[in-house]
């Protein structure tokens, strides 16, 4: 029987670097974790603008480079956490959130938060399931 790696560093130059001491993503057993992914734009580093939507769809973006560098996809994610500065975002979040999640969607937590990093006004993290090697999807 093939079994995972028990820890494994996800790397991946389509989702932002991490800046500090921790990992974009962790792969662990069957799941990997991701970092919480702010609306940058990984090749400049910057927010993106364009309000909350604009932020929830780079960050999303972000999350699933980082599931797909690690094996996986948006389909295999069965947790996300979305941490808001302003909880009246929430409805401009959820639709386009929405668009990424559009069928089983995961279990979700959402929090309105004191602060996010480099003034974001969404954060999104993700737990998704992999597939092992040597196993088909």
């Amino acid at each position: 029987m093939h079994h995972c790696r028990e820890k494994e560093i996800v790397r991946t130059d389509h989702a932002p670097k991490a800046i500090g001491p921790y990992s974009v993503g962790v792969k662990a057993s069957h799941f990997v974790f991701t970092a919480g992914q702010i609306g940058l734009i990984p090749e400049t580093g910057t927010i993106i603008t364009g309000g909350v939507e604009a932020e929830t769809r780079q960050a999303l973006t972000n999350v699933r480079a980082i599931l797909e560098e690690a094996g996986t996809s948006l389909e295999q994610v069965v947790k996300t956490t979305v941490f808001l500065m302003d909880m009246n975002d929430f409805a401009r979040m959820n639709a386009v959130y929405g668009e990424f999640f559009t069928a089983n969607p995961p279990a979700r937590s959402a929090v309105q938060v004191a602060g996010l990093p480099k003034g974001a006004l969404v954060e999104i993290e993700a737990v998704a399931l992999v597939p092992c090697e040597g196993h088909h999807e």
